[in-house]
């Protein structure tokens, strides 16, 4: 099957979306099938073999995050040429509603289109304003997934129509199979996410970080991601800003080994989340879970049973669960095993497999429809000849 993808973030600049997409393609790909992905980037960054550069994104306030994305006249005339090159048998585009490269692709696509919606945002009056606008490329898509039943009830509520929920995907065995790092290990709390963004949550865990080092003084924070690391622990007392370590931008094989070497990963995000695909990973390496109870998180979480979850910005309280975790080793083993028993059901065999199975719904129905319209074509030239 020729498969095209629609990145809607830039690619050089990492996210939950583009890294779903990317292990999509790679998985597609394994597979035995052809697929090329769209993505915003700039024609000299270094890309795989299957993604094609629509040209720079600029930065855009969306979701309560900042995106990356790609909209114009020229991108649009990228999308065209991408689109006729490709030939594709399906069109899976990510995030449509987004003022990016999915929606342009929406509008100039002919064939079988299935789209993938990510944003969990229960109060976007943008959406609601946008929606005259949308109509019609959204008319053209003829199945729609979305990655959790938040991300479904924000399109039933915003764009109207319905969903599968299919989630994001892992390969599971990627991080149960990491070595652990010995210089993270021992008393150590895991945290990866961008350090300048709030919703990601770091400043409820600088907050809650004294009390937790009053109670184990031993325990040490090791943060993964970019941004402004002094502005990060600029809160903390001087003498507790040694107990975080900052590891920057770290590979995803540095990602898996941190994820199995921490005694607890902590995801203190307040909002915005759709799915939580860093959970998921840390499930997999066998990383105990302390999340905030957002209800994206919940249901990753099987409801609190395969990790623990604390109440939303209350500092106090990640700082509680969090001392009393990592006196309990009992604890986080049991957690350990029923995260990792659990996370099984988002592993790329079963993830891909339910995508796939949309793309040949569609694909059967397309074909169906075409064969309908040359049957009735031929009736009609018979009558005509008669």
């Amino acid at each position: 099957m020729r498969i095209g993808i629609v990145c809607p973030y830039s690619w050089d600049v990492p996210g939950g979306v583009q890294f779903h997409i990317r292990d999509l393609a790679e998985h597609l790909i394994a597979l035995g099938h052809e697929v090329s992905v769209l993505a915003p980037a700039d024609d000299d960054t270094p890309l795989p073999e299957y993604v094609v550069p629509a040209g720079r994104a600029v930065p855009v306030p969306y979701n309560g995050s900042v995106a990356r994305l790609n909209f114009g006249f020229l991108s649009a005339a990228r999308v065209r040429r991408w689109l006729q090159h490709g030939r594709f048998d399906v069109l899976h585009i990510h995030e449509p509603a987004s003022p990016s490269l999915g929606l342009l692709a929406c509008w100039a696509a002919q064939g079988p289109i299935v789209a993938t919606f990510h944003t969990s945002n229960p109060r976007s009056r943008a959406m609601v304003a946008a929606y005259a606008i949308l109509q019609a490329a959204l008319e053209k898509i003829s199945a729609r997934i979305a990655v959790s039943e938040y991300a479904r009830r924000t399109l039933v509520e915003h764009l109207g129509g319905d969903a599968v929920v299919i989630p994001n995907g892992v390969d599971v065995d990627f991080f149960a199979r990491a070595e652990p790092e010995p210089r993270w290990q021992g008393q150590t709390i895991g945290f990866i996410g961008r350090i300048d963004e709030p919703r990601k949550g770091l400043p409820v865990l600088m907050r809650a970080l004294p009390e937790i080092l009053a109670e184990r003084p031993d325990a040490r924070l090791l943060v993964a991601g970019r941004g402004d690391e002094q502005e990060a622990v600029a809160g903390l007392p001087e003498k507790m800003r040694e107990r975080v370590e900052f590891l920057g931008m770290v590979s995803d094989e540095e990602k898996a080994r941190l994820l199995r070497s921490v005694d607890l990963y902590v995801a203190p995000n307040t909002g915005g989340e759709s799915f939580g695909i860093i959970l998921v990973e840390a499930m997999s390496a066998g990383a105990p879970v302390l999340a905030s109870d957002l209800d994206a998180f919940v249901q990753v979480l099987d409801g609190g049973e395969a990790g623990e979850l604390f109440a939303n910005e209350e500092a106090g309280a990640l700082a509680s669960a969090a001392v009393r975790l990592l006196g309990d080793a009992g604890r986080r083993a049991e957690l350990r095993e029923r995260g990792m028993n659990h996370v099984r059901r988002f592993d790329w065999s079963t993830v891909g497999a339910d995508i796939l199975a949309v793309y040949e719904t569609v694909t059967d129905g397309a074909a169906s429809v075409a064969e309908d319209e040359r049957t009735g074509l031929r009736s009609r030239l018979g009558l005509a000849r008669g």
